[in-house]
């Protein structure tokens, strides 16, 4: 299939390297071309612009840090709006603001083009091993168009709709109870350390028994070795991720008391660490408040 592809961030690159390895015809764009130059070589063609990007087939993906760089490519005389032909589709993989999709899709109705929220679960490791979970929602002609697509990224698709913004509030609340999870583990670990237990020692037994899921094992190790940087998942981008939770939650009027805990965790971890911490980065910050 011939595919347009925007944002070569970590999860950006591994992902449109899975669909260059899927042997998909794939047009690369990136505000840095450098970060494209490993695609370009394994086989990719690079766009002068989004625009150009959109241009290439009649399927375009997008994967951006957030909603102000979805829009940033979306717009413009070069950008992925006036580039994709009618009836094509744009295939929106970011973490954005419920609000936010509805526009998106209000935009390419418009132009009468097609679009299909897609965000993923996972992180760079489980993109580049093609091993993410893909939240969809739109038209069930556009989920079957990107199957083939999803197939080369991802180890499971759900699709939770025909309203685009649904797949963008799932993938909120899944962040959400991430979040919550990691919280929960750097209580506990910390808990446990200063009580004399190993952190590791508690995550078998947590593991071994009624946690043995892959949020606890992924984030228990990370938190149990103090693995925060390299950022798989950076502090700045969980904050934004909490706001928009936030954002959601007011729209709907749904008191959500331990969100607020979270993005203080977060704040302060960012505040005192750097912006270039893991999100899990909270359960140092959990042990540090704690006299550890």
């Amino acid at each position: 299939m011939k595919i347009g592809f925007v944002g070569l961030g970590r999860m950006g690159a591994a992902i449109a390297a899975n669909l260059v390895r899927a042997r998909h015809e794939v047009t690369v764009w990136n505000r840095s071309a450098e970060k494209a130059r490993p695609l370009i070589e394994a086989g990719a063609m690079l766009a002068a612009f989004p625009k150009d990007a959109a241009a290439s087939g009649d399927v375009i993906l997008s994967m951006v840090a957030d909603d102000a760089a979805l829009n940033a490519v979306l717009s413009g005389d070069d950008g992925v709006l006036a580039g994709l032909r009618p009836g094509a589709l744009h295939i929106s993989l970011s973490t954005i603001a419920v609000a936010t999709a509805e526009d998106v899709a209000a935009r390419h109705a418009e132009r009468r083009q097609r679009f299909l929220a897609a965000p993923v679960f996972g992180r760079p490791d489980a993109a580049a091993a093609a091993k993410l979970f893909v939240v969809a929602a739109g038209a069930a002609g556009d989920l079957e168009t990107a199957r083939p697509l999803f197939a080369a990224i991802s180890q499971r698709v759900f699709h939770v709709g025909e309203t685009p913004s649904a797949a963008n509030l799932v993938k909120l609340c899944g962040n959400f109870m991430i979040l919550a999870a990691i919280e929960s583990m750097g209580e506990a670990m910390t808990l446990a350390a200063k009580g004399g237990v190993a952190k590791a020692k508690l995550l078998e037994v947590l593991t071994g028994t009624l946690f043995d899921a892959p949020v606890f094992r992924t984030y228990g190790a990370i938190l149990a070795e103090e693995r925060f940087r390299p950022a798989g998942f950076a502090a700045p981008l969980g904050l934004k991720d909490m706001r928009l939770v936030s954002q959601a939650a007011e729209g709907e009027r749904v008191p959500m008391p331990l969100l607020s805990l979270l993005r203080d965790h977060l704040l302060q971890t960012i505040a005192t660490e750097g912006e270039d911490i893991d999100w899990s980065g909270i359960g140092h910050t959990i042990a540090k408040n704690a006299g550890l």
